[in-house]
């Protein structure tokens, strides 16, 4: 590393090094208290979120990936069918 790097550069490291991380954390927590789990399963999940180190971006990847359960209506999935059919139009009637 270079000695010659400056005070902002630093600050603006540990800024980004800090506070990515913590707002990742806050996103996912929302995203758990927002899904439909069990009570139990959002205090688990909460759990594996925040005891895991900070500067560990493992615990709301490991939500991200296995965790999230899709909403009943007006959620699009990947890999799940739509059920959306076209009306059929009617022929003009003259």
């Amino acid at each position: 590393m270079s000695s010659n790097r400056g005070c902002f550069f630093n600050t603006v490291l540990f800024l980004v090094v800090v506070f990515v991380p913590v707002l990742g954390h806050i996103l996912a927590t929302l995203m758990v208290v927002d899904d439909e789990h069990s009570v139990t399963g959002k205090v688990l999940w909460l759990a594996v979120i925040w005891l895991m180190p900070p500067w560990v971006v493992l615990g709301p990847l490991l939500y991200l990936l296995f965790g999230q359960r899709p909403r009943r209506r007006g959620r699009v999935s990947f890999g799940q069918p739509s059920y959306y059919q076209p009306q059929q139009q009617t022929p003009y009637q003259y």
